[in-house]
């Protein structure tokens, strides 16, 4: 494992700040036009109850900028960030925002992280940001995780999609979606998920499933709204 050499705690110290401003400077250069269903999240946060907000991979940067207004109307945000060096970056900035660094990997420690984001709902009730694909896909498939954990916590989970009028598309698995600056968004927010808890294995691939289109859609339904 990689340590924080001095070098490393330097360079870290000088992306950090660079990093957070390009994502500010999306958020202030862009407009959101919309956001569709944005009721169902505000009903969710006057219950008091912690969620599982759900996002693809690609839509991070306004996907984790409605989690901050969100933040601003009370609901209690956490991120899953890889516990190793690599993660110090995105940890400190979550950390700057009033955020919690949720320390895992999906990919090298997914019990631990599934264990952890459990301990965060039900013990610190806190709602953990699941970027349902992640961390390598295959894009816009909804993984099984989000779906055990919302039926271990009995937390719903808040499908998240968003469109851009104008945006790059980066050549990695997920796609990523950068908006150029000065374009017009669209947030479309849907209907939460409740998992029973006495669903068997057919019928909680029956509730991934209908995520997952309902995640898709929601796709659909901000591009046609720009």
């Amino acid at each position: 494992m990689r340590t924080m050499t001095w070098k490393r705690k330097l360079g870290y110290a000088i992306l950090r700040p660079i990093i957070k401003f390009i994502m500010s400077f999306f958020w202030w250069t862009c407009r959101v036009e919309k956001i569709i269903g944005d009721e169902h999240a505000q009903q969710l946060i006057e219950k008091g109850e912690p969620i599982i907000p759900c996002y693809w991979h690609q839509m991070h940067i306004f996907g984790s900028w409605y989690m901050r207004q969100l933040q601003k109307r009370g609901l209690k945000i956490g991120f899953l960030i890889s516990p190793s060096v690599d993660g110090e970056i995105p940890a400190k900035i979550v950390e700057s925002w009033g955020a919690v660094a949720i320390r895992g990997s999906s990919n090298r420690t997914g019990a631990r992280a599934l264990k952890d984001m459990y301990n965060t709902i039900v013990k610190d009730k806190i709602s953990p940001v699941t970027t349902s694909d992640g961390p390598t896909g295959p894009i816009h498939k909804f993984k099984q995780g989000a779906v055990m954990l919302a039926q271990l916590t009995q937390s719903p989970m808040l499908p998240i999609a968003y469109s851009a009028s104008r945006y790059w598309e980066l050549s990695s698995w997920d796609k990523f979606i950068i908006p150029k600056p000065f374009s017009r968004i669209v947030i479309a927010i849907g209907e939460p998920h409740m998992i029973d808890k006495k669903l068997n294995a057919e019928e909680m691939e029956a509730a991934r499933l209908k995520m997952e289109k309902d995640m898709n859609d929601l796709i659909d339904q901000a591009r046609n709204a720009l």
